[in-house]
């Protein structure tokens, strides 16, 4: 049982000029199209059995039609999580209305959106969206196409996870891309999920280790950011920390499993 939980696609009509646009802002070179069809192939050769698809509402108008397409994607192999832009005013129906789509939850990416995490005219937002019973994904840390400042580090996710006990937060790319010395600091301990997503082939191994073990492996989620990296690297990349079989299974699949409430039987 293998679920990436961070992975990014586009319809078809945009997906290469967005994966063009993203790859020269960032000067890094895709190891996918952006596509649906794409996506599957990679998970059918890398043995994995669901992808959480996260899209971002990066203007206000964009919301509904991002989550409209997410929720035309959300089917079997697919978990689609859909997006609100906090500039967007009729949030507290849209919210409503991705629940009542299917979707698990909703991605916030505060470097595109540009809003601070905790911000008090986001706490609105966060408080509707934790009494549906949505999760939230945040993309965390420094974001390498976007120049400063970073508007999400580990001491305002620490803060938002004393704010809002309980819910379901779960912070990209380790907990804060580039801010791994923070996340020691403020998250390791925490109720915050983190997740793998672009990090394992680049942040020192020994400190990717500590982090996922004083943290607690069964908050830690496998996920690749593609088409940004290569899902079946990704999963090699995991197993080169030698964690041992159980907290490998946990953190490929299992974790993501009871946290998604997928029913096995």
């Amino acid at each position: 049982m293998i679920i990436d939980f961070h992975v990014h696609c586009f319809p078809d009509e945009l997906a290469q000029r967005a994966v063009k646009s993203i790859a020269e802002r960032a000067n890094i070179t895709p190891r996918a199209d952006g596509t649906m069809n794409n996506i599957r192939a990679s998970m059918k050769k890398a043995g994995i059995e669901y992808s959480v698809l996260l899209s971002i509402a990066t203007k206000p108008t964009q919301t509904e039609t991002i989550n409209n397409w997410s929720a035309s994607m959300n089917s079997g192999d697919i978990i689609a999580f859909g997006s609100i832009h906090p500039d967007y005013k009729d949030w507290k129906n849209e919210l409503k209305r991705i629940k009542e789509l299917g979707l698990k939850g909703i991605k916030l990416h505060p470097d595109y959106q540009l809003f601070y995490i905790d911000e008090k005219r986001m706490y609105p937002i966060y408080e509707s969206l934790f009494d549906l019973g949505l999760m939230l994904v945040f993309h965390a840390g420094r974001d390498i196409s976007v120049p400063g400042p970073c508007h999400c580090t580990p001491e305002m996710l620490m803060k938002l996870n004393k704010d809002f006990k309980g819910s379901k937060i779960i912070a990209a790319h380790m907990g804060s891309f580039s801010y791994w010395d923070d996340v020691e600091r403020y998250i390791v301990g925490t109720d915050i999920y983190i997740d793998t997503s672009y990090c394992l082939g680049v942040m020192n191994a020994e400190q990717a280790k500590r982090i996922i073990l004083d943290h607690g492996y069964e908050k830690v989620l496998f996920a690749s950011d593609s088409p940004w990296t290569d899902q079946m690297e990704e999963i090699t990349n995991l197993k080169s920390l030698e964690l041992g079989a159980e907290v490998e299974n946990a953190i490929l699949g299992l974790n993501a499993l009871k946290l998604l409430g997928i029913d096995r039987n």
